[in-house]
């Protein structure tokens, strides 16, 4: 695993979680990743058609099981405005998911929770968080994208 024992900014790799309307999946991804990898990678959230706001549920759920308020700490955003990256996720958007150069890039595939229940919106939350915790397990170092 890559570890970053001078906490330089600098030298974590920068993964980007990108879905088109940056409300949802990729903002969960977003703050999960930099709540348990936030020490091996630098997580960014945008899309090419951000929303207004992130989906009121998906904040709820994550507040009430992480304690992360992404209402306060996070926006939705083009993907013009985050820096530029080494690994690109994204999250399954099943239309034209924007692009975004990289060394690294990869479709998690997770369905969009929207509209439905809370219980989906657990499962989908949990998914991410397992994805996350896994991509931070990979060997971060010249090419962490390689399993």
């Amino acid at each position: 695993m890559y570890m970053n024992t001078t906490h330089d900014t600098a030298a974590r790799p920068k993964v980007a979680f990108i879905c088109v309307h940056n409300s949802c999946r990729s903002q969960i991804a977003e703050a999960l990743a930099r709540h348990f990898a936030g020490d091996v990678f630098e997580s960014y959230s945008a899309g090419t058609d951000p929303g207004g706001a992130i989906d009121p549920n998906a904040v709820r759920l994550v507040k009430q099981g992480y304690g992360i308020d992404m209402a306060t700490t996070q926006r939705p955003k083009l993907i013009s405005e985050i820096p530029p990256v080494d690994v690109v996720i994204t999250m399954g958007c099943n239309v034209h998911c924007p692009t975004l150069p990289c060394k690294w890039r990869e479709d998690w595939g997770i369905d969009d929770p929207r509209g439905r229940s809370d219980h989906h919106y657990a499962a989908v939350i949990a998914r991410i968080e397992a994805k996350v915790k896994e991509l931070a397990r990979r060997p971060w170092g010249a090419e962490p994208w390689v399993r």
